[in-house]
């Protein structure tokens, strides 16, 4: 897994071969940066990373230039992976929080220009997750939510959804504080 622009631009991630996961392929994150930045910057933004795994997204957002970043991971060595990584690459504003993300977004009371959560895509609440992150009001005024889900799951009747796209098997639904 690479970098795919800003100032890390083409390094590796270090993810072990061991890695149980499902990453987002370079391809798809490619996609998805490249409507990120139609939508928002990027830079100077505050970053939270739901469901991170290996924390390809929270150091693509590093690259790109983000304020902080928060990770929240449930699996222990996943967590570590992030961890990792973010000391290879000499990451300071970013931070892990090994707990369940669905109990992060009940206690949590920040706020975020940009919300990323990729669950596994038969997460029981997966359906729901985009009212949760609403509802606790993780997004700051103008923020966006992202969530990764796969071709079974349509958000396009959610009131606050604004477009999808995909790439291949992986689809990214985009979510506002405010319609455009």
């Amino acid at each position: 897994m690479r970098i795919i622009s800003g100032t890390l631009k083409g390094r590796s991630l270090l993810i072990p071969k061991n890695f149980k996961g499902r990453p987002t392929t370079d391809f798809a994150r490619e996609g998805l940066f490249n409507v990120l930045q139609n939508l928002m910057d990027i830079e100077d933004a505050h970053v939270l990373d739901l469901f991170a795994g290996t924390g390809a997204f929270s150091v693509e957002c590093f690259s790109r230039g983000a304020a902080s970043i928060l990770c929240i991971e449930m699996n222990a060595q996943h967590a570590r992976y992030i961890r990792d990584n973010f000391s290879h690459f000499q990451i300071d504003n970013a931070n892990v929080i090994l707990t369940d993300a669905i109990k992060f977004i009940s206690a949590n009371s920040e706020t975020f220009d940009l919300v990323f959560a990729d669950p596994p895509y038969d997460l029981p609440s997966l359906e729901v997750l985009p009212d949760m992150v609403m509802k606790k009001n993780l997004l700051k005024p103008d923020g966006l939510f992202v969530l990764e889900h796969g071709k079974r799951n349509n958000f396009e009747q959610h009131p606050l959804f604004l477009q999808e796209r995909k790439y291949s098997n992986v689809h990214f639904s985009f979510f506002g504080t405010s319609q455009p």
